[in-house]
């Protein structure tokens, strides 16, 4: 028979020491304290998002990866009363014919109801993946390379459009300088140009970059945030532009 360990105020304390000791356990201890979790939220029914359904298709960071798989998200869900289908699996690509890729899992979801929005995270997988970039098509093709990161995003944009025809956001990632990371983005910008959505460009936000330099446990590395960050800095960004988003419909 297992005897149950007695968590006192004294173990609490040394655990606590223990991580402020080494970094990464304290990002991950201290960033992910039951205060800044999804469950400790008050829900606000006077949120512009309350009620609104949303579909989010992404990799880790929308997943939660550094913050016990909650999220922006699940914080949206909690505190405004959005309704939200979250497809994101850590370390999938948005391209390829592999069953977890952005593409095939958007190709596979059937929602009960039309969404009032999507928002898509711009995955920084897909070129340490060696996915092919691809490119843009011509105005009206209806055709795409799914085996190529912007034929995956066209295929995307394409179905949101013609089944759903709600407002779309893109996001981009966090992360340490990669130029093959930067390059999609400048192509993101142009199928923006071609298709209307919208860019929620984080990896260029030095508004976030300068709050997050404050807050020591917010990221638990230089791309995923613990739930601290997600709530103090992420969450009411996304808030923000999602509540504008949808006031543009």
């Amino acid at each position: 028979m297992k005897k149950a360990v007695l968590i006192t105020p004294a173990v609490g304390a040394a655990a606590l020491l223990l991580a402020t000791k080494h970094k990464f356990l304290s990002r991950v201890v201290l960033g992910n304290l039951p205060q800044y979790a999804p469950a400790a939220l008050t829900l606000n029914p006077a949120s512009p998002l309350y009620g609104k359904y949303i579909v989010f298709l992404g990799s880790s960071i929308t997943y939660g990866a550094g913050a016990f798989g909650k999220s922006f998200v699940d914080d949206l869900e909690a505190s405004d009363g959005l309704i939200a289908d979250k497809l994101a699996i850590t370390g999938t690509t948005l391209a390829g014919p592999e069953p977890s890729s952005y593409v095939s899992r958007l190709q596979n979801f059937h929602p009960k109801a039309a969404p009032d929005a999507f928002v898509c995270q711009l995955s920084t997988n897909d070129g340490r993946a060696g996915k092919p970039v691809g490119t843009i098509t011509e105005a009206g093709a209806t055709e795409f390379d799914t085996t190529t990161t912007i034929g995956a995003i066209e295929a995307i944009i394409a179905r949101v459009k013609q089944d759903w025809d709600c407002p779309i956001l893109f996001y981009t990632c966090v992360h340490k300088p990669e130029s093959d990371y930067e390059n999609l983005i400048a192509v993101l910008y142009q199928l923006q140009t071609k298709y209307g959505f919208a860019v929620l460009d984080l990896k260029h936000n030095q508004a976030l970059a300068s709050a997050t330099s404050q807050l020591p446990f917010a990221m638990l590395d230089d791309a995923h945030p613990t739930q601290q960050g997600y709530l103090k800095l992420w969450t009411p960004i996304f808030r923000a532009q999602l509540s504008e988003l949808l006031m543009r419909k």
